[in-house]
């Protein structure tokens, strides 16, 4: 075991004990993500960043109440936009990474003793191999160690590192190109591109004056929703060495069609609907402005945020590929404005959080809006027929995209040479009139689906309960998603009378 695993194995089984004091696995994250963020700035020696007296060792050295209540006041200090000058006037805090990670932050510790056993432990950990084997790593594996875990529920906002690590090798990101990840999560997509950047640029040895900085300063862009989601990002990301700060923001707002263009967008949106029934409001969207479906709106923003000559790979779920009324005019926008040239079926068990079935789009878009010619032809690579029991006991790996990547090709505009496998076979193309017949609905299968066999072939009871309980979700949301449609309907039939 390395150095940085035997530290996220440490740190996570910190968590059973503040079980006792009411936190949960995903507070337990944040809170530990506020620690590690004070340590860190000391181990890396960034320390200026903070005030003197609201600095790791102030805080370590302190008992009991003592301790809870300083750990209490700092929190609210460095989330504070305004802080005292040496005369005592308030001014705009110094360090806007510092605020965003703090701002609004408390703390669910209620037992004093926990705290200090958080502080003692971390003080103790070995953090000179940590350095050596990369911050940025440890912080990561805890990220995967907290969404692998079925009672956190956090796995509905991290996507397996094999699948990231899987799109980053097709989809070739390059130096000096824009990246944007609409919804970022804990930033995996991102801090993945950055390392293949970083590796295949001899780690920015050699770079004209400034081009390295511009890379790790203005090159990815991220926007994030979730409050307590964000602030792990900003964490991963500066512990990666990235500058550019991830945004908190609603996509699907007026803001959202602010984000600068992108050369490349890979992300994972979030699946369902949006609370309340709400719809976006972008009033740059044509197809998707009437549906609360996150997901469809979701697509459309990556469409329209590409430049010309642009590329994405994005994860959907199922429906986007079949769903009928907006569902079917979002693909003819897709298949019009881009060359959507590859389908990657993903096997269950990966995505139980959100308890649905789910795929990889690969796509460029046209230069300047819809064209003729968009998209000749689709190719589907089935990964899901008789795939394995995915879960604990045969988590994903690396190896398991080897196939899939050899049928794509080197090529990340999907151009490279392949071959139609045939019935039996994998992969195969489809071209856009045969797509067309099927009434624009994509979601295509011709290997047996094997899916109850693999679910049956569970055996761990987190996994059993993982998949159960995904199941109702997807069930549920469909249920509200159908309310919403019919709502919807009836809300627009007045008007319609009225037109006839």
């Amino acid at each position: 075991m390395s150095a940085t695993q035997d530290i996220v194995a440490k740190l996570w089984n910190l968590c059973h004990v503040l079980r006792d004091d009411g936190v949960t696995y995903s507070e337990y994250v944040t809170e530990l993500t506020y620690l590690l963020f004070l340590k860190m700035l000391e181990e890396t020696g960034q320390e200026n960043r903070l005030p003197p007296e609201y600095r790791w060792a102030n805080l370590a050295r302190r008992e009991g109440l003592d301790q809870l209540s300083f750990y209490k006041q700092l929190l609210n200090a460095l989330g504070d936009p305004l802080e005292m000058d040496e005369k005592g006037n308030r001014k705009p805090a110094k360090d806007p990474l510092v605020l965003a990670i703090f701002t609004d932050a408390q703390t669910k510790l209620r037992k004093p003793a926990n705290l200090k056993s958080l502080t003692t432990s971390i003080d103790g950990l070995d953090w000179f191999d940590a350095r050596e084997e990369g911050l940025g790593d440890l912080y990561e594996g805890l990220l995967q160690k907290n969404a692998e875990d079925r009672k956190s529920g956090a796995g509905q906002y991290f996507t397996p590192r094999p699948l990231i690590d899987c799109i980053v090798r097709l989809m070739k990101p390059r130096l000096g190109e824009r990246i944007q990840d609409p919804a970022a999560g804990t930033g995996g997509f991102i801090v993945a591109a950055h390392r293949r950047i970083h590796e295949k640029n001899n780690e920015f040895f050699g770079l004209d004056e400034g081009v390295a900085q511009r890379q790790i300063r203005d090159c990815y862009i991220l926007a994030e929703l979730v409050p307590d989601t964000h602030r792990l990002c900003l964490m991963n990301l500066m512990l990666h060495g990235i500058e550019g700060q991830a945004q908190s923001m609603d996509t699907l707002t007026a803001e959202g069609a602010g984000l600068p263009k992108a050369d490349l967008i890979l992300s994972n949106p979030p699946f369902g609907t949006k609370k309340g029934g709400g719809r976006p409001q972008r009033e740059d969207f044509s197809t998707t402005a009437g549906t609360s479906n996150k997901q469809l709106a979701f697509v459309e923003h990556i469409i329209r945020a590409l430049k010309p000559g642009g590329r994405a790979a994005v994860v959907i779920p199922d429906n986007v590929l079949f769903e009928d009324g907006v569902g079917r005019l979002l693909r003819q926008m897709l298949m019009d404005w881009c060359d959507l040239h590859t389908i990657l079926r993903l096997p269950t068990g990966i995505f139980y959080a959100q308890g649905v079935k789910t795929n990889v789009i690969f796509f460029t878009r046209n230069g300047g809006g819809a064209q003729k010619g968009g998209t000749q032809e689709v190719w589907v690579y089935d990964m899901r027929a008789g795939a394995p029991s995915y879960g604990k006991t045969r988590p994903l790996r690396e190896a398991d995209f080897a196939d899939f990547e050899a049928a794509f090709g080197d090529d990340p505009y999907g151009r490279a040479e392949r071959r139609d496998q045939g019935e039996e076979g994998r992969f195969r193309r489809f071209t856009r009139e045969q797509i067309r017949e099927r009434g624009d609905n994509l979601d295509i299968s011709w290997l047996r689906d094997g899916e109850e066999e693999a679910e049956d072939g569970l055996t761990d009871p987190d996994d059993i309960t993982a998949a159960i309980l995904g199941h109702l979700r997807e069930a549920t949301r469909e249920i509200e998603a159908l309310v919403l449609e019919l709502e919807g309907e009836e809300e627009e039939a007045p008007e319609a009378m009225a037109a006839e």
